[in-house]
């Protein structure tokens, strides 16, 4: 996949990865609570839509539908034995719709948060999350998944037991962490601290960056924050605008023409691999694959073009100018993109 992924880099610059995975199922009908990854077995055939949609609007790479695959997270739908062949599944259907594209396509293996605390905070151990990661990996491996994908990690201990699960299962991987809370993580770790972090790791991430968080303005000022420490490619996976609630559902505000803005400016800030996360359909892609095609690569974006093109930021701060936001415990979440 290095070999893969260095090319695509090499000819265009850049590599488009896709959108959002439970926006897109909601659309298909998953109903909120559900576990997205069974329908790997019990709704292939929207699983292969989903992953269709990503690639013909121009995704270069495009996650499994496994976000949730862990043991713990599948333990709250009766299916924690199942992790390891719910995510082969999920990868055997991706890389049929890979190979089938008639391009280079790279099938990234989603792995999210295992929605435990890790100890000293909380009681899962360094083990325990390191065997889980393991064994979704070694099933995203099974199916032929090119690359494990990391995303929507918080704290840099959980980040750690990954990158150990991905190196016992032999696997190239690339890392992502949402940093939705004024500029840092959840757990306080801020941009350049991931960007260090990325290199003390004995199997150091392909690519490393952000997804999630709240707000595509917030996510690039996290991709120039990376800039100064980042020795590797930098991913951005921002979300398609600002959720709002709006009869009976939650939409994001953010239109294709401003995720073509964004795609842009996170290009020229510094990132290699651009995507979208929460909100963006593959009429968005669509957008941003036309924009990263037809405009050319400029100079990094200042805070106040991101601003004024995509909207203001959700805090005043990046996160570096003091310390980290008191540590909070919060319940498990159930987010897929």
């Amino acid at each position: 996949m290095s070999a893969k992924l260095t090319k695509l880099i090499e000819t265009q610059g850049w590599v488009l990865a896709d959108g959002a995975t439970g926006t897109n199922l909601f659309n298909m009908g998953l109903e909120s609570g559900d576990a997205p990854e069974l329908w790997n077995e019990n709704e292939p055939g929207k699983i292969e839509a989903l992953y269709k949609g990503a690639v013909d609007a121009g995704s270069d790479l495009f996650l499994t539908n496994t976000f949730g695959g862990n043991a713990s997270r599948l333990k709250l739908h009766g299916a924690e034995k199942r992790a390891r062949e719910l995510s082969r599944m999920a990868a055997e259907i991706a890389r049929d719709v890979a190979d089938a594209s008639g391009r280079d396509v790279i099938v990234a293996g989603s792995v999210g948060p295992t929605g435990d605390i890790m100890a000293p905070m909380g009681t899962l151990t360094h083990e325990t999350a390191v065997e889980m990661f393991h064994e979704q990996a070694e099933g995203l491996k099974e199916g032929g998944a090119d690359v494990l994908w990391l995303e929507t990690i918080s704290a840099a201990e959980e980040f750690k037991a990954a990158a150990e699960g991905f190196a016992r299962a032999d696997m190239p991987w690339c890392g992502t962490m949402s940093f939705d809370t004024a500029g840092r993580t959840m757990m306080g770790i801020t941009a350049p601290q991931l960007a260090r972090l990325v290199e003390r790791l004995p199997n150091p991430p392909l690519a490393f960056g952000a997804n999630c968080g709240v707000g595509a303005s917030d996510l690039l000022r996290t991709v120039l924050g990376f800039a100064d420490d980042a020795k590797r490619p930098i991913i951005a996976k921002g979300n398609a605008g600002i959720p709002k609630y709006h009869d009976g559902h939650i939409h994001y505000d953010g239109t294709p023409e401003l995720m073509a803005e964004y795609a842009v400016l996170a290009r020229d800030a510094g990132a290699t691999i651009v995507g979208g996360c929460c909100g963006t359909t593959p009429d968005h892609l669509l957008k941003m694959r036309a924009a990263l095609e037809e405009t050319p690569k400029g100079s990094a974006p200042t805070l106040d073009a991101i601003e004024a093109a995509l909207g203001g930021f959700s805090s005043a701060s990046d996160g570096t100018d003091g310390p980290a936001p008191e540590r909070q415990r919060r319940g498990r979440r159930r987010t897929a993109a």
